[in-house]
């Protein structure tokens, strides 16, 4: 399976949904310990509230003094006897108020016998007399209903229990931990949506870098990771360096495709321009050995062909020793040469070889720049050698070299017939030749790469009967 089609698979072990377990577990434990401190909050107050009010009427009876008598007798009684004492057919109301006597029994109060709910409530207290002297009431069972519970002691020795329920209280805290259960769950799901979405938008940019990464790998080297549109600081850090890195891997690749396109051609062009030298010194030695060449003059015209394609040959390789010297990108060391003296020896020489052509110079003054002197004069004798070869004698030449914009341009024009644009272009290719003109072919390449060791640039400016001009850029000294 691709990456391509491997990205839109997402599954717990993914980062998005670790991410999204990770916001809905903290939030769940958030969500946990909120409820429970927000339901025990609720239920201390809640229960302070009841105790407060069962331990204000614990303290009123407790600090009357009267006895159970007294109680049965005041009239002002009939109130709390109204409030107090339960319905006969409620085993389980709000508030329960009984008396029982020392033994724990519940007794006659207010001249009503006790009910089930008080006589319960009795038999649900073991030791009134440590709930009497314990500061805060507590809780018990009376037919499986919650109540809490206090006690006092009259003058005369019974005790008074009063309880309270609280089965309203924890149905309250009920409904509301569902309630929060509720609501915390609608949250982790909203949460876990959110996230999902969030998290896409923010890691598309990483998902786009698998995309590309997988077009590239399958040869598309021109791919780039778009940009999103809500990009974070370190993803789209990320996504420029690895952008930028694409780039350089697409032209170091295409760099050397082109390199070995060209060695390639190189080698297959070496090996024909040594063929054919190596071909006639073959051919005329096969002829000297089967006796062929009997005449002093045909031995000596054949010795003079073999001599010349040796020389030829050695010309060539010298050439192609240069050139490979020239791709390794050499060490120079540069020193001030005066441009003005090289242009006028190579014009000199140049009338020397053809003294019936026309030249002009232009080169008054010392003109200096950083270089290496013998490698810039083969640089003006390959162009020279260019105009000998490509054009008529008398055809006019010009040279000249100037200072400008902080550079120093030498320049080398001709009235010959010119180049087409196709042959233009590439008149800075190894062995190439226009037509069937003499040479390797490798002149114009030593030039480019000896002008390119010296950080310069050559410009090539022709067209079909207005003749060749090259110009060449070199740092001032």
């Amino acid at each position: 399976m691709s990456l391509g089609k491997r990205r839109h698979r997402h599954g717990l072990r993914s980062l998005r949904g670790k991410l999204t377990l990770a916001n809905a577990g903290l939030l769940a434990v958030g969500i946990v310990v909120a409820t429970t401190v927000s339901i025990m909050g609720m239920r201390l107050y809640l229960l302070d509230q009841v105790d407060s009010e069962l331990l204000k009427m614990r303290t009123s009876l407790g600090s009357s003094g009267l006895t159970l008598r007294q109680f049965d007798s005041l009239s002002a009684l009939g109130v709390i006897r109204d409030r107090l004492t339960p319905a006969e057919s409620d085993p389980t109301p709000d508030s329960i108020f009984a008396v029982i006597d020392t033994k724990g029994a519940a007794i006659t109060a207010f001249d009503m016998k006790p009910t089930e709910a008080q006589r319960s409530l009795a038999a649900a207290v073991s030791d009134p007399r440590a709930l009497a002297a314990a500061p805060d009431p507590r809780d018990i069972d009376v037919h499986g209903a919650s109540y809490r519970v206090t006690a006092t002691r009259l003058a005369d020795g019974p005790y008074i229990l009063l309880a309270t329920s609280t089965e309203l209280l924890h149905k309250g805290i009920a409904k509301a931990l569902k309630l929060d259960l509720a609501v915390g769950s609608s949250l982790l799901v909203l949460l876990g949506c959110l996230t999902m979405y969030s998290v896409r938008q923010r890691l598309r940019p990483l998902e786009d870098m698998v995309e590309t990464s997988s077009a590239i790998a399958e040869g598309d080297l021109t791919r780039r990771v778009p940009s999103s549109q809500h990009p974070t600081e370190e993803v789209e850090q990320l996504r420029l360096a690895l952008n930028a890195m694409l780039h350089q891997v697409e032209t170091a690749y295409r760099t050397r495709e082109h390199s070995a396109a060209q060695l390639r051609r190189f080698v297959a062009d070496a090996s024909h321009e040594l063929r054919t030298p190596l071909a006639a010194i073959r051919g005329y030695l096969q002829l000297y050995d089967k006796g062929m060449l009997c005449e002093p003059g045909e031995r000596r015209r054949a010795w003079d062909r073999m001599q010349g394609e040796v020389d030829r040959m050695g010309r060539l390789v010298d050439e192609l020793l240069l050139l490979a010297r020239l791709d390794q990108r050499p060490e120079i060391r540069f020193r001030n040469v005066d441009m003005s003296r090289l242009v006028r020896d190579a014009a000199e020489d140049l009338r020397a070889q053809q003294p019936g052509r026309p030249v002009t110079v232009a080169a008054d003054g010392a003109v200096l720049v950083r270089g290496d002197e013998s490698g810039l004069r083969q640089v003006l004798g390959n162009l020279l050698a260019n105009v000998r070869t490509h054009t008529p004698v008398e055809a006019a030449v010009r040279l000249g070299v100037e200072r400008a914009d902080g550079m120093v341009r030498v320049w080398v024009a001709d009235e010959g017939p010119g180049l087409g644009e196709e042959d233009a272009g590439r008149i800075f290719d190894r062995f190439f030749r226009v037509g069937s003109a003499e040479g390797s072919g490798l002149g114009m390449a030593i030039v480019q790469g000896v002008v390119e060791a010296h950080g310069g640039e050559v410009g090539v400016r022709t067209s079909p009967g207005e003749g060749l001009a090259v110009t060449v850029t070199l740092c001032c000294a």
